[in-house]
């Protein structure tokens, strides 16, 4: 079982936002969506993405 959560910044009720779910592998679903699946990505390279868009970067 995925341990799934959303930003911070995304309301309680705000319906249009993503998840993801941390590991090896970090997972990205739709929280409209969730029925549809997930993007998995490795981790190295979501936390480059994150990190470029803490710097500006992206």
């Amino acid at each position: 079982m995925n341990d799934w959560h959303k930003s911070s910044y995304s309301g309680a009720k705000d319906p249009n936002c993503v998840e993801v779910a941390e590991g090896p592998q970090t997972l990205v679903r739709d929280t409209r969506h969730r029925d549809l699946g997930y993007l998995a990505f490795p981790a190295d390279e979501w936390q480059a993405f994150v990190d470029g868009l803490r710097t500006g970067d992206l």
